[in-house]
């Protein structure tokens, strides 16, 4: 049974599992060690030890992509094609724009944008296979004009390779865990080196890309999925069936609903042991919800908010949009009855990769600009830079560096 809180015990929600990520990078350092030392050689043992891999090489033949997509029904056929079209889309509107223009006299400023030449995506193939996962990572970074993109999943079922020959991806490599993530940071014969590794994965996964980052980019170290949910009234089987669909994703998922109404909690709550009764994956979302999720009653929903800027959802349900000027932390916000998160999961447009564990504190979801380096410009004519010559030498000056207070004077004197 989910418990039911005060506010007053919301701070034992909001610690976050540092530990055993901690744990986790003993286990990935000697296997991060053995990649970087031994290439290939290495990630063919890991392979086969720990991903159950019986092929000659890493690489997945284009054959097998081809003969997956033909095996896919129609039906997936046509979900795939209405979630690529929505994610593309709104991958579009994040594009920034280049410009070079004169913003004072003689001083033109700009930016010019570039994508990065080489990406890999990490699709998990846990529990569940997730080709939705394969549009979000896959299809921001052909927005943004990414040369070579790579995939990577341990244990890829037919509609992850069907959805990756869909998108034109011929880069996939049947390999996971942190020697995945080592093969993409380093490079190997087999496997390019990568500019940024991206997507969601195990703790393992994710203790690598936290010990790799600096030597790769990374989008952001995931944890456990979350949800936070504000309702001061609303139908409780929907708000039951929301948290459910967060807690089916992993034993550690969290589900937390704020309210200030002790009936709605109560009904949740009954809402929730009847929905599942008859949820096929009841084994893993009752452990979500016993271990990890609550109903906490809140005095207002403003408190209610507040109380959610702190926790920094990965995903926030609000009642209707008079509270969105009021967040200020969440990986992605949720809007009203008709907005469930399985909907940006899927075929909305939003990204779905999004930060947990606090994350979204200092950044949102993945998006186009993850793929992109955006490269100032500047452009100064012999008037400008003697109006600045005053300013750049007296602070050139003050740091002690007076060559760089010469080179300009050079340039204004002689």
């Amino acid at each position: 049974m989910i418990r039911i809180l005060p506010s007053s015990r919301m701070g034992a929600l909001l610690g976050r599992r540092g530990g055993r990520l901690t744990e986790a990078e003993k286990v990935v350092r000697p296997i991060l060690e053995a990649v970087r030392k031994r290439g290939d050689k290495a990630l063919m043992a890991y392979a086969r030890k720990l991903d159950g891999l019986d092929a000659k090489t890493v690489r997945i033949p284009e054959r097998e992509l081809v003969a997956a997509c033909a095996q896919l029904s129609p039906e997936f056929r046509a979900a795939v094609e209405t979630a690529s079209r929505n994610i593309r889309a709104f991958a579009e509107t994040q594009m920034p724009a280049a410009y070079l223009r004169e913003v004072a006299p003689g001083i033109r400023l700009g930016q010019m944008i570039r994508p990065l030449e080489t990406i890999a995506a990490y699709i998990p193939a846990g529990r569940y296979p997730l080709p939705s996962t394969m549009m979000m990572t896959v299809i921001p970074a052909q927005v943004a004009g990414v040369r070579r993109i790579c995939v990577a999943c341990p244990r890829p079922v037919r509609e992850i390779l069907g959805t990756a020959r869909l998108l034109g991806v011929s880069d996939v490599f049947r390999m996971g865990g942190a020697q995945a993530i080592a093969a993409f940071a380093f490079g190997t014969r087999t496997v390019p080196k990568a500019d940024r590794i991206v997507g969601p994965g195990n703790i393992y996964v994710a203790a690598a890309k936290k010990l790799l980052a600096g030597e790769v980019g990374i989008d952001f170290i995931a944890g456990p999925t979350e949800i936070l949910i504000i309702a001061g009234a609303g139908d409780p089987r929907l708000l039951a069936a929301d948290m459910l669909a967060q807690a089916e994703h992993d034993t550690d998922a969290c589900a937390i609903l704020l309210t200030p109404s002790r009936a709605l909690a109560r009904a949740v709550a009954g809402e929730i042991e009847q929905q599942l009764e008859t949820l096929p994956t009841a084994a893993v979302a009752r452990k979500a919800i016993t271990k990890s999720s609550a109903i906490v009653i809140v005095r207002s929903l403003a408190e209610a908010v507040g109380l959610a800027n702190g926790f920094a959802p990965e995903h926030l349900s609000i009642p209707d949009e008079s509270l969105l000027e009021k967040v200020r932390h969440a990986g992605s916000v949720f809007i009203g009855p008709f907005s469930p998160e399985a909907a940006g999961d899927y075929a909305s447009g939003p990204n779905h990769v999004l930060p947990t564990n606090g994350a979204a504190r200092v950044r949102g979801g993945l998006s186009v600009t993850d793929y992109l380096k955006v490269i100032s410009v500047q452009q100064l004519n012999a008037d400008a830079l003697e109006r600045l010559q005053p300013a750049i030498t007296t602070l050139a000056r003050a740091e002690g560096l007076e060559g760089h207070a010469r080179s300009v004077e050079v340039r204004i004197h002689g």
